[in-house]
């Protein structure tokens, strides 16, 4: 019995492990995306910015992805070795797997049309005719994601060190999971469908992660 309790917090400690390690890489590529290459390319000429396309950013999506995938798969492992439930971790759980599937359902494919596009035009040819559609939709997902990884990693981390966030979902009203998981839903869709609005920006992406994060805190608090 205790030889199987020590197997099995040794696989959630490595799990977790694996996890912060693997998400650090994903987010830190995800802020590196939006703070730094997106502001770049508003400076930057043609010639230097089809060499970052071409070059740089296949590689760095590379690291995106997978660090996703591992995050991900490491994430949903822990939770059922854990046998967590909790009201915070739920919450960073069902942000972290939208923000997992925008990465390889929209923003990945999105991004390789890109990519395409530019070798294309650098070798003489024409620009790829959804070209600009498909960095306008990696965009947008780009900005989601952003936005939610600033409550995603709050309730990750709520889970731990704010008990009344340990409380089990399965014990939360109706109404509280309504509004909560409505409105992350909601904010999902609108970066699939949607527009950037008030994410365009990076202060705006950054104080609406804020906000997201006060919103939802208190819609748990309160209802």
């Amino acid at each position: 019995m205790e030889l199987a309790l020590l197997s099995d917090n040794s696989l959630a400690f490595l799990l977790r492990w694996v996890h912060l390690m693997a998400g650090t890489a994903w987010v830190g590529l995800l802020y590196y995306f939006n703070f730094i290459q997106g502001e770049y390319f508003k400076e930057a000429d043609g010639g230097a910015k089809s060499d970052v396309i071409q070059k740089l950013v296949p590689n760095a999506l590379w690291w995106f992805r997978w660090g996703a995938v591992f995050t991900f798969v490491s994430g949903i492992l822990l939770v059922y070795i854990k046998h967590l439930s909790g009201m915070g971790i739920m919450i960073g759980v069902t942000m972290g797997t939208i923000m997992f599937l925008n990465v390889w359902l929209i923003i990945w494919p999105s991004q390789k049309i890109v990519i395409a596009s530019a070798k294309q035009v650098a070798g003489g040819g024409e620009a790829l005719p959804g070209a600009a559609a498909a960095l306008g939709k990696a965009g947008l997902a780009s900005r989601t994601n952003t936005l939610f990884s600033v409550p995603m990693l709050f309730f990750m981390a709520s889970s731990v060190h704010l008990g009344q966030l340990q409380t089990s979902i399965h014990g939360a009203s109706a109404t509280s999971l309504a509004a909560v998981f409505g409105l992350i839903a909601l904010l999902a869709l609108n970066g699939v469908f949607g527009k950037t609005g008030p994410i365009t920006s990076v202060k705006g992406v950054i104080g609406s992660g804020f906000a997201l994060t006060a919103v939802l805190y208190l819609l748990v608090e309160l209802i």
